[in-house]
């Protein structure tokens, strides 16, 4: 396995690959860029396939995770962990604590929060090995769940892009298809359908879709059949890579725009996108939200200036929308403008200051 050939390395700063074979832990560690400060990202525990597998997400992962920081105007670097293991099975407090020795052992440079197969309690185990951990529960000082917060971003976001597309008030009225009904996807239905909207949703869990079916009066399709949905806005909320070329072609709604991480397979798939006169809300802009909030546990939270955050994605993904159309780019394009932009500024300012 090959490291710096990887299409998805992208200049990364430092890629750890972490064992304790006493604790059980296999994991890789990846700091993508560090200009703008130390690298925040959250550590996932999934059943790759393979080494490589796992290597790829943590990659794609982690520089995500720049761009969202840059565009949010957060003093973050990207960074992310991935745990190689089976979380239902395989996690253990000692591997968690194993976990939380390998953050420490980077002094600083990374971050780590929850993230899929993770949870808010798993990071009070990973705390008594490293300070360097946000998103702990609220009798440890944190914030708690970061889930409603990023899910309350991408209500905004895509509030915002039904008032670009249509001119629309509000999301009253429209039909909005979830793929995934994990603690995001659960509390974006919630957002979604106090605000009046029609739901269609799948999960490869039944019981969670029969779940939203009894709180949501939602509709429930096969994982397979969500991108075919008859909806006006599809909203991926599980995992990456979901808009490839076999589902684009499939897609029939106006807006896409949800909880995800690195929702296109490939750069080709935004212009595709574009193609179709689908709009897309980059996933890095629109959710965000969680970002922000544990973030905040650095500098002393304050609910406040979290929810004027989180309310200003709306407002980034208005000039993005406004900016593609304007340079006759995808949406992922000009958003990557933005981060790019504000991380140029910075160097420069380095730069100047070390000459």
């Amino acid at each position: 396995m090959t490291v710096f050939a990887q299409e998805d390395f992208a200049d990364h700063e430092q890629v750890v690959f972490v064992s304790d074979a006493a604790a059980g832990l296999k994991a890789l560690i990846a700091i993508h860029d560090t200009t703008l400060g130390p690298a925040l990202g959250g550590c996932r525990m999934y059943p790759y396939a393979d080494e490589a597998a796992a290597l790829r997400d943590v990659l794609r992962l982690s520089r995500g995770m720049t761009w969202k920081a840059a565009a949010s105007g957060l003093d973050l670097g990207g960074g992310k962990a991935v745990i190689i293991g089976d979380p239902r099975s395989q996690k253990t407090p000692a591997l968690l604590q194993a976990m939380g020795r390998a953050v420490e052992r980077l002094a600083g440079r990374y971050i780590t929060a929850e993230d899929v197969g993770t949870t808010v309690a798993d990071f009070a185990e990973v705390r008594k090995a490293t300070r360097h951990v946000v998103g702990l529960p609220v009798e440890l000082g944190g914030t708690g769940d970061p889930s409603p917060t990023t899910a309350l971003g991408v209500f905004h976001g895509l509030a915002a892009a039904a008032r670009h597309r249509w001119g629309a008030a509000s999301l009253a009225g429209s039909h909005v298809a979830v793929q995934g009904l994990g603690n995001v996807g659960w509390h974006l239905c919630q957002l979604l359908h106090e605000a009046g909207a029609a739901l269609t949703v799948s999960d490869v869990d039944a019981s969670r879709a029969a779940k939203a079916v009894a709180s949501f009066a939602a509709r429930v399709v096969s994982p397979d059949a969500i991108y075919a949905a008859e909806a006006e806005i599809f909203a991926p909320c599980a995992m990456g890579a979901v808009l490839n070329d076999e589902t684009v072609a499939q897609l029939r709604c106006a807006i896409v725009g949800g909880a995800a991480n690195n929702q296109l397979a490939r750069e080709e798939h935004g212009e595709q996108l574009r193609t179709r006169g689908i709009l897309y809300a980059p996933d890095f802009v629109i959710n965000a939200g969680g970002m922000i909030r544990v973030a905040s546990e650095r500098d002393g939270f304050d609910e406040g200036v979290v929810d004027r955050g989180v309310a200003g994605i709306g407002d980034t993904l208005l000039a993005i929308f406004q900016g593609a159309e304007a340079d006759g780019v995808p949406t992922e394009t000009a958003a990557l403008h933005l981060a790019q932009a504000r991380l140029s500024q910075a160097r420069a300012v380095q730069a100047a200051l070390a000459a």
